[in-house]
Order: C-alpha cells, then structure tokens, then sequence
C-alpha cells in the first residue's frame, strides 16, 4: 500500500478525540513524514464545453456537476460561458456561495475574444488591456488567482510581435498587481506556441504576477517537451490537455509521464488542469480518463 493511502486509512480509524488533541507542532511534523500529494487535479471548463454550449449544463451548475460526477474541487473557468456576467455582483457573489458551500476552490478564468494584447498600436494595446481589467476584477472577486490571456503579437517581424506583446503584457500585469490577481499567458497558438519565443517575451516583461499556463497539446510546430521545458520556469498553472486514448488509458499524442516529470523538474506542485477536447468519448468520460492518468502517474512519480 502506498505511503499516503496508508496514512489515510490509518487516520480515519483513529478516535476523533486523538485528532482533536493534535497539536499544530505535531501537524507540522507529520506534514514533513507525510508531504501532500506531488500534484492537484483541477478541471478546465472547456472540457465540458459541449454541454455548456448545448445548454444542458450552466456556469453556475458546473460546481457542482465537476465535484459530484469527478471528485474535482479545483475550478478553471472559461470566460464564454459568463460573458456578459463579469460585472454582475449580484451573479458572482451567487456563483461564489456556491463554491464556497461545495467547499471547492476557483483557481482562474481563461479569457478569450478580449482583443489582442500585442497590438500593433498603442490604442490598439490599451482598448485590449481595458477590456481585460474587468476579467481581474471578477477573479479578485471569485477568489481566483489568475486570468489566462492570449498573447500571440501583431506586427512585420518576430521580434517587433513580441515587443508589442511586452508591452500589453506589461500594463495589464501591473494593473493586475493592486488586485492581487497573476496574468497568465497560455501556448495557445501563433507565436505564442513557440515555447522559445514565448519564455523570451516573458522574461523580457520581467514581473512576478506575470507568468506561464503551459498547454501540453497546444505547441503547434514544436517539440511539446521542449515548450514544457521552456515554460515552467514561468509556470503558475498547468493545463493537461488530452484528446485521444489507447486501449491502456494513455494519452496518444501526449507522454503524460513525461511530460509531468519535467512539470516536477522544476518545483511545481501546484494545480494541474485537466482539458480534455477529444472526439471519441463523452466529455465527462474524457474527463475520467484523464483524472485516471494523471492519477496513476502521481503514484509512480511518488
């Protein structure tokens, strides 16, 4: 039996008055003995977005359909789904309760159709980074840490895209400062895929709330492991992206333990998102499939 499913087996036989009695000293002591899981397991909305576009699932019953159908407690929303909700208080504050009372926890809002954050011009960039702000505005309020952005560049060259990109980056980061709120840019097409490209115009914006949402299927045109590579230095989110599975439960176009080894490599142990977009099973059976890889190779990496 594995160390973790030891302990727990052994803790839920014990006497809640010896649990009670625990000290936080001794807690901590058995927290070094017993280190919490490699990894969690969060869900992207996008994975159920076949029913959500359908209408047979709402924004608001997503919550609990992801911790009732997969024990998932960790959530990544996906801005399409409430568009015109971002600065509904009265909607938020709805959604949040029942979170709260389903003792989950929001984790980031995946933004898209908000505009191009490497816009040529500088009117271009500041409309985009405006319309951005009410997205970090809604996760401060949702408890998020995060929005994820799209940052692909506009522009005659490379590097003129990713100056550009720099740029709207920047601004948008520092607003997001004062909201305690991280922006996070995903390989989610264009140069942005282009893990080598996307690590410099990272490095170059140089913030702390500024960072990295690696995608493990979306570097299009590049070595999916060199992008992991060349991301997780920024790294504060993982979106495990699975689309196809063989007869082994294994992800086809994806090596999932390798591609967590090289999550792990370098010191993240943080929420890994599950995103599945496959054709040959249901949503919710992707989402099973995927939580079961993720889960076997949090074992064998343990």
């Amino acid at each position: 039996m594995h160390r973790r499913q030891f302990l727990a087996t052994a803790l839920t036989a014990l006497p809640a008055t010896v649990l009670a009695e625990s000290s936080p000293e001794k807690r901590q002591e058995e927290d070094k003995k017993f280190p919490s899981p490699l990894f969690k397991i969060s869900l992207a909305q996008w994975s159920n977005h076949k029913d959500l576009f359908a209408g047979r699932l709402t924004n608001l019953e997503w919550p609990e359909h992801t911790k009732k159908t997969h024990n998932i407690l960790g959530l990544e929303y996906v801005n399409q789904f409430f568009k015109e909700k971002a600065q509904d208080a009265a909607y938020l504050t709805e959604l949040n309760q029942r979170v709260g009372d389903l003792g989950m926890t929001n984790l980031l809002i995946m933004v898209d159709g908000e505009g191009h954050l490497g816009a040529e011009t500088d009117a271009g960039r500041q409309k985009t980074v405006d319309q951005h702000k009410k997205w970090v505005d809604a996760a401060r309020t949702l408890g998020c840490h995060s929005i994820r952005v799209n940052s692909f560049g506009e522009g005659s060259s490379d590097e003129e895209k990713a100056a550009h990109c720099v740029r709207g980056l920047t601004a948008l980061s520092n607003y997001a400062q004062d909201q305690q709120i991280n922006i996070l840019v995903e390989n989610h097409g264009g140069l942005s895929s282009n893990g080598t490209w996307m690590a410099k115009v990272l490095a170059e914006v140089g913030l702390e709330n500024c960072g990295s949402l690696p995608d493990f299927g979306n570097f299009h045109g590049y070595d999916r492991y060199q992008g992991l590579r060349d991301l997780m230095p920024f790294a504060k989110g993982v979106s495990a992206k699975s689309r196809v599975f063989d007869e082994r439960g294994e992800e086809v176009h994806t090596d999932f333990e390798k591609a967590m080894r090289i999550v792990l490599e370098h010191d993240y142990h943080g929420w890994v998102g599950i995103e599945f977009e496959g054709k040959d099973h249901s949503s919710d059976e992707g989402i099973q499939l995927t939580k079961a890889l993720l889960e076997k190779v949090r074992r064998e990496l343990s």
